[in-house]
């Protein structure tokens, strides 16, 4: 007689899959892809993945990465890890974000252009 497995117990995943175009998702128009927050289940990670990658292709969706955050349990543990910010760590991340710059405006067509004479100069040297 076999041995009975142990049930495992289903749980609840957190996942965020990134997703391409196919002619038919539904997506914007001008969207080049999408980001979705999934709530998936299963006895582990790695099969609330294989479900979730399973009808998102059944949906004439083209999923390209699967991030994992865990369960609920599992986020719960990192925020209770996690304690506040401390006053110096609070006042580097200010600051941080204070010296933030504005990137330069480019000139796409001037690049190119230059991207160009030096292509030929290279063709020639």
């Amino acid at each position: 007689m076999a041995k009975d497995k142990p049930k495992r117990e289903t749980q609840v995943y957190t996942l965020v899959v990134q997703v391409g175009r196919t002619a038919e998702d539904g997506l914007p128009e001008d969207a080049t892809g999408a980001a979705l927050m999934c709530y998936a289940s299963g006895v582990d990670e790695a099969e609330a993945v294989r479900e979730t990658v399973a009808i998102l292709k059944q949906a004439d969706l083209a999923p390209l990465d699967v991030t994992g955050y865990g369960t609920l349990e599992d986020r719960r543990a990192v925020t209770e890890a996690a304690s506040r910010m401390s006053p110096a760590a609070e006042a580097r991340a200010t600051r941080a974000l204070a010296q933030r710059k504005t990137p330069d405006d480019v000139d796409i067509p001037a690049l190119e252009r230059e991207f160009e004479a030096l292509m030929g100069e290279a063709g020639h040297g």
